[in-house]
């Protein structure tokens, strides 16, 4: 079976991570979104809101599993026999940070392979942070989640 993990704090989980997911689906028998905590990152979503919005999203794809990250992304990947890493990539400013945190885990568990999927060309312009600052404003983040994802707002 190949199974890929696609981890990340996902504070909130865009369009462009869903379309990395739906890509991943079409590539790999099984995919697990890891949603962790980034400790450099203050989240705005409580883990347990951020993995609920995306298992509802994808309640209906019985390939694909939502589950909490804690430790290395490697160590996740070994104890859920993964032998992928999933990686959107937007830009090249993500190629150089994910390429580098690729050749760690490649050192650190060399069967682990890291698959970068380009982000479609519309969505290259979301990102999480922007989403978080725009909600910090008080605007409206809904128009960049996924069509259908339950959205539960942070400051109610």
């Amino acid at each position: 079976m190949k199974r890929a993990v696609f981890p990340g704090s996902f504070d909130p989980f865009t369009r462009g991570h869903e379309h990395v997911v739906r890509k991943g689906l079409a590539l790999f028998d099984e995919v697990i979104v890891a949603v962790g905590t980034n400790t450099s990152k203050n989240a705005m979503f409580s883990l347990k809101d951020r993995m609920s919005m995306i298992q509802e999203l994808f309640r209906d794809v019985n390939r694909l599993k939502v589950m909490e990250l804690e430790g290395l992304t490697v160590d996740f990947c070994e104890k859920h026999e993964a032998s992928y890493i999933l990686r959107g990539l937007r830009d090249s400013k993500d190629f150089s940070y994910e390429k580098s945190i690729a050749i760690m885990n490649g050192s650190m568990s060399p069967e682990l392979e890291t698959v970068f999927l380009l982000t479609s060309p519309e969505l290259v312009g979301i990102s999480s942070s922007i989403l978080r600052e725009i909600l910090r404003n008080k605007g409206d983040i809904r128009p960049f989640l996924p069509e259908g994802m339950p959205f539960v707002h942070p400051f109610t």
